[in-house]
C-alpha cells in the first residue's frame, strides 16, 4: 500500500513528491512531466515571473531555478524574461534530483477503496494508496465563451491548444481575451507571419511596469515591497498570507479568487505587442458561426452597436476555471459529497489541504478559492507542498500508520484536518 499517490507532475506535484519523500513517505508520482508547460505554450512564450520567484519546492531550499541556470550558463536574474522553453527543462531537471521516479502513465479514475483509495490508470492496474494529492494543473479546467462551444473542429482553439503558431502564417486570426496568454499569443502569431486581431471586452489594456531594483532605499522598499507575486502590499499579501487567506469567510475568498491579479500584460512585451496586433477593446462576443471554412463573430460594443468580425480562426485566450465538476477522474459520487467553498464548485480545504473526504488532498488551481491566488501561479507551489505533506502525515498517524519509515528518495535529497467521512453508500 503507497503512503502516497500524487496525480500531476508539474510544478505542484513535483514539489509535493519531493517533500514526501524527504519525509520518508512512500510516495509514487504519476503523470507527464511539466506536462502543461512543454505540450501546451507556443514556443517563443516567455515565463511572466521573475525567475527568483519560480522555484520548485525541495526541503532546504536546494533546486532552485537560478542553480539550475548557473550549472548550464544561463541567465536568471530580476527584470530578465526566462524563455518557457528553459523553464520546462529546469522543471525536468528537479524531477531528476529531487522525486523519485516519476511514472508517465494516465490517470483514469481516483476512487475510495476502505480507509483509502484506487488510482486507476490506462496502462496497468489499479495502485492502492493510503491518501492521494490531486495536483492535475489547469488543463482539465480550460475555459471557452459559450458562443464559441458550438463551432465546428477547425474554427476555434484554446491557446493552451498550441505549441507551433506557425501554422497560421497568412490567415486572420481573432484573440479572444486581454490577459498575458491573449496578448502574448497574438504577438507570437504576428511575428509567425499570421494576421492577428485582438478582442477583449474591457475598454483599455493593462500592462504591468518594469519591476524596480531588488536593491532599493529602505522607505521606498517598504512603501512597495517586492513579493512572489509582484510588487505592493497586496500582492505581498497574497503571496506571503496564503493561511490567512484561509480564515476569511468563504464568500470572501471566492471574491478575491476571482479578481485578485486580474489580466495583464508583461512590461517587456507591450512594445512587441503593440506594434503588430491591431486591437478591438470594448467589444463583446455574443454570437459564432461558421461560414463555410471561415469563422463570422458576431461583437457588440459598449454602446450597443453590432460589429461582425470574419476569420479564417479563433482563438480563445480566456483562461481556466476551476470545477470540481470538470474533474473527471475523480468519482463522480466521491465529487458529489465533497464540501465546497461557498457557491463555488471548488473543495474546502483545511490548513493541511485535506478535504472533506479523509485523504484526499488538492493543490494548485483547485485550492485558490481556499489559499488565495498564489494558487494560481508557480510560486504557491512552496507554500502548498510543505503544508500538505504535513497533512498527509497527520493523516497517516491518525490512521495508525507510522510515517517517516518507508520512503525511497535519493540520498543527497534526503534532508489534514480530521474531517468525518461521508458514506457513499
Amino acid at each position: 500500500m503507497n503512503d502516497l499517490v500524487v496525480v500531476g507532475a508539474g510544478p505542484y506535484g513535483l514539489s509535493i513528491a519531493a517533500h514526501a519523500a524527504a519525509a520518508g513517505l512512500g510516495v509514487r508520482v504519476l503523470g507527464r512531466p511539466m506536462a502543461s508547460w512543454r505540450d501546451h505554450m507556443p514556443e517563443g512564450m516567455y515565463l511572466k515571473s521573475e525567475p527568483w520567484s519560480s522555484n520548485l519546492s525541495a526541503p532546504g531550499g536546494r533546486h532552485t531555478l537560478a542553480a539550475y541556470c548557473a550549472g548550464r550558463g544561463l541567465t536568471a536574474e530580476h527584470a530578465a524574461p526566462l524563455p518557457i522553453d528553459v523553464f520546462s527543462s529546469y522543471g525536468m531537471w528537479f524531477a531528476r534530483h529531487a522525486v523519485p521516479e516519476v511514472e508517465e502513465v494516465t490517470v483514469t479514475e481516483v476512487s475510495p477503496q476502505g480507509d483509502g483509495f484506487l488510482v486507476h490508470t490506462a496502462e496497468g492496474p489499479p495502485l492502492p494508496a493510503r491518501t492521494v494529492a490531486l495536483a492535475v494543473g489547469v488543463m482539465p479546467f480550460v475555459h471557452l465563451p459559450e458562443p464559441l462551444r458550438e463551432l465546428p473542429p477547425g474554427h476555434c482553439s484554446h491557446s493552451s491548444d498550441h505549441r507551433d503558431l506557425a501554422r497560421f502564417a497568412g490567415q486572420e486570426v481573432a484573440v479572444i481575451g486581454a490577459g498575458q496568454a491573449a496578448l502574448e499569443t497574438a504577438a507570437l502569431l504576428a511575428e509567425s507571419g499570421a494576421r492577428p486581431c485582438l478582442v477583449a471586452r474591457r475598454s483599455r489594456l493593462n500592462w504591468n511596469t518594469v519591476p524596480q531594483p531588488l536593491e532599493r532605499p529602505l522607505l521606498r522598499a517598504l512603501r512597495e515591497p517586492h513579493s512572489g507575486l509582484g510588487t505592493g502590499w497586496r500582492s505581498w499579501a497574497w503571496s506571503e498570507l496564503p493561511w490567512a487567506v484561509r480564515r476569511l469567510p468563504a464568500r470572501t475568498r471566492e471574491r478575491i479568487a476571482a479578481t485578485a491579479l486580474g489580466p495583464a500584460g508583461a512590461w517587456w512585451l507591450r512594445d512587441r505587442f503593440e506594434r503588430s496586433v491591431p486591437v478591438l477593446l470594448g467589444h463583446r462576443l455574443h454570437r459564432a458561426a461558421a461560414v463555410g471554412e471561415r469563422t463570422r463573430l458576431g461583437l457588440t460594443t459598449a454602446a450597443g452597436e453590432s460589429v461582425v468580425l470574419d476569420v479564417a480562426h479563433v482563438v480563445a485566450a480566456t483562461g481556466f476555471t476551476p470545477h470540481l465538476g470538470r474533474l473527471e477522474l475523480l468519482d463522480a459520487r466521491l465529487r458529489a459529497v465533497l464540501d465546497t467553498v461557498g457557491d463555488g464548485g471548488t473543495p474546502e480545504l483545511g490548513a493541511g489541504f485535506e478535504s472533506s473526504w479523509p485523504g484526499l488532498f488538492f493543490a494548485g488551481l483547485l485550492t485558490a478559492p481556499s489559499f488565495g491566488p498564489s494558487m494560481r501561479f508557480v510560486h504557491g507551489a512552496g507554500f502548498t507542498a510543505g503544508r500538505l505533506v504535513a497533512g498527509v502525515r497527520k493523516r497517516l498517524g491518525a490512521r495508525g500508520r507510522p510515517t517517516g519509515s518507508t520512503g525511497t528518495v535519493r540520498p543527497e535529497d534526503r534532508a489534514g484536518a480530521g474531517h468525518p467521512k461521508t458514506s457513499l453508500r
